[in-house]
């Protein structure tokens, strides 16, 4: 069913682009010369290209660390921005933080920035969880950790304001057992990491974490997941330079 959609995608194309070509349409891909006579060179590359795996991609984190936001800033949201096609972008609000179970059954969590980091983890943790679509909740996240001026309620309000999101049910479920929850997980996801994450930000790619893929991601993240990826029909963000930048690490 996908190829014979993606035979009709090669057709409506070269209609559109007022093709005169004298061959039946099912033999357009039959071989390059015939697709080059009939002008679908580049149609047929997309239809027969085998489904590249994307490149799994994880970022550890917390909210207000200088350099996670940094990362956020020089390298993160314009690499996803260009290349999310083949990027699996998985975000874990979490970091250097520790939690301890209360006698209540919840979970306290302490974070290096103070409190309200942890506040920033929780409505971030939330907005993953509930708006599901990292279309959605990406966005609404690298512009909080953009803001480094105000609260993680305010950033996060205003955020959602310019990105038309409903901030409402996000900052409920910061303060609910559902949150708290939520923020047990990611926990539990940045224990789990083999090697132990030592500082922030820390990455991990396709699952696994090198110092060799850290500096590549800290230096030009776009760069690393271009290398990576082994489909032979790359965005063009790939065929761009980009300067080095080292993002600031926190222990």
């Amino acid at each position: 069913m996908v190829k014979l959609v993606g035979f009709f995608m090669v057709v409506a194309v070269a209609k559109s682009l007022g093709n005169k070509c004298d061959v039946p349409p099912e033999f357009w891909c039959g071989s390059e010369k015939v697709a080059r006579h009939c002008q679908v060179t580049k149609q047929c590359h997309r239809y027969y290209e085998p489904n590249a795996d994307k490149v799994r991609f994880a970022l550890y984190y917390e909210s207000m660390c200088p350099g996670c936001r940094d990362f956020f800033r020089t390298q993160l949201t314009k690499t996803f921005t260009a290349l999310k096609d083949i990027m699996d972008l998985t975000l874990v609000p979490y970091g250097n933080a520790w939690e301890k179970k209360e006698s209540s059954g919840r979970w306290n969590f302490t974070c290096q920035h103070g409190e309200d980091e942890c506040v920033g983890n929780l409505i971030e943790t939330c907005a993953i969880h509930l708006l599901k679509n990292i279309s959605v909740y990406f966005p609404f996240i690298s512009c909080i950790e953009h803001d480094e001026f105000g609260t993680p309620q305010f950033s996060a309000k205003k955020c959602a304001k310019q990105q038309g999101i409903d901030i409402q049910p996000i900052m409920d479920c910061s303060t609910s057992s559902l949150g708290n929850s939520l923020e047990h997980q990611m926990a539990l996801k940045t224990e789990a990491l083999n090697p132990p994450h030592e500082y922030v930000p820390w990455v991990t790619l396709n699952g696994v974490h090198t110092e060799d893929i850290q500096k590549k991601a800290e230096g030009d993240l776009t760069a690393l997941v271009c290398d990576t990826y082994k489909g032979s029909s790359k965005p063009a963000a790939c065929n761009k330079k980009t300067g080095l930048h080292h993002s600031r690490r926190k222990l």
